[in-house]
């Protein structure tokens, strides 16, 4: 099938959903998207939208729509690149936009795969993983601000036949691989973004001076400890992460001295390396929304009660991530010492 016959979707405007729109766009692709505010919808039929950073400065015009049901038609392909927090309800409102051999590309930050799989089956779900950096500045005004590469994969079979397609589309965006084990690729993601995102949440603070805290290293350590208990007994094998750089089955092995100095070392070269990142779900709850961590530590946790493994620091975690999108606790460094995390 060429371009002209596939008609596409992108769901959601942000920093990741609005550079893959405009990508596909200037590639050639028959594409809608669909923006959740009315300025963003007119600044992509009117001056398109702008793109800039690592990867050059482009001002793509595209056809943008306010809601899904304004899309004109079914759709083939549709990437969905919603907050984790509204993916499942943009998957009930696309059914009808849906084929039967439609596939819907999930984007989300943590691990949705398995609630969009519910809705839409599994044959339609295909994971993938945004390795690259992005910032949005304003509707309209994307950031590229590192790069990487899409990794993708089909929850089941039937789906693994558009793969390549799906891979001929975001290979116009950047780099795409095609896993065997998407899950584990999802997976090893999720645990850096449980560690990293929700410590910046609980803490308030950016990554150097976070992974400057010896107790920050040490949670860090526990969270992932626990992701990979669940991992385990879910038969899950977790892929490398950081870019293929960290293995985590050999950064947890050993409990003795020289082991945890390793460890300790490594956690301060992250936090040096990336010392002035603020944490996606601290900038979400900085704009006064909420952040992903259901589908971060809490997929962890959940995974962890349906294995019978207990996670008490990623519950921990959640609940004082709940209590802080409540108004009932501050971000503040001294979360960190409270008695839940006082042996580790």
């Amino acid at each position: 099938m060429g371009k002209e016959s596939i008609r596409v979707a992108v769901v959601g405007a942000g920093a990741i959903g609005g550079i893959v729109a405009a990508f596909l766009a200037r590639a050639g692709w028959d594409l809608e998207v669909v923006c959740k505010h009315r300025e963003t919808v007119d600044r992509a039929l009117s001056e398109g939208f702008h793109i800039f950073g690592v990867q050059g400065e482009h001002r793509i015009p595209l056809r943008g729509v306010k809601e899904i049901h304004n899309l004109s038609g079914p759709k083939e392909v549709v990437f969905l690149a919603t907050k984790g927090n509204d993916a499942t309800e943009a998957a009930r409102v696309l059914l009808p936009f849906l084929k039967e051999n439609s596939v819907v590309v999930s984007l989300q930050t943590g691990i949705c795969e398995d609630a969009l799989a519910d809705i839409l089956g599994r044959n339609r779900v295909i994971g993938c993983v945004v390795g690259w950096g992005a910032s949005m500045h304003g509707p309209g005004e994307l950031e590229i601000t590192s790069g990487g590469e899409f990794v993708i994969g089909s929850l089941d079979s039937p789906s693994e036949g558009s793969l390549p397609r799906i891979k001929q589309m975001l290979d116009e965006v950047g780099p795409t691989r095609i896993s065997g084990n998407i899950m584990g690729e999802l997976y090893a993601k999720l645990i850096v973004n449980a560690c990293i995102n929700s410590l910046g949440v609980i803490a308030g603070k950016k990554l150097g001076e976070l992974l400057a805290m010896k107790r920050a290293r040490q949670v860090f350590t526990a969270i992932m400890r626990e992701a990979m208990a669940v991992a385990a007994a879910a038969g899950i094998k977790v892929e490398r992460g950081g870019g293929g750089k960290l293995d985590y089955y050999q950064f947890l092995e050993g409990d003795g001295v020289l082991s945890r100095m390793k460890r300790d070392f490594l956690i301060r070269v992250i936090g040096f390396k990336y010392r002035r990142i603020k944490s996606s779900s601290l900038q979400s709850l900085e704009r006064g929304r909420k952040t992903e961590v259901d589908y971060l530590n809490g997929y962890i946790c959940a995974q962890g009660r349906q294995h019978d493994v207990p996670t008490p620091i990623n519950d921990a975690v959640v609940r004082m991530i709940k209590e802080i999108e409540g108004g009932q606790r501050k971000m503040t460094p001294e979360n960190l010492k409270d008695p839940v995390f006082a042996n580790l």
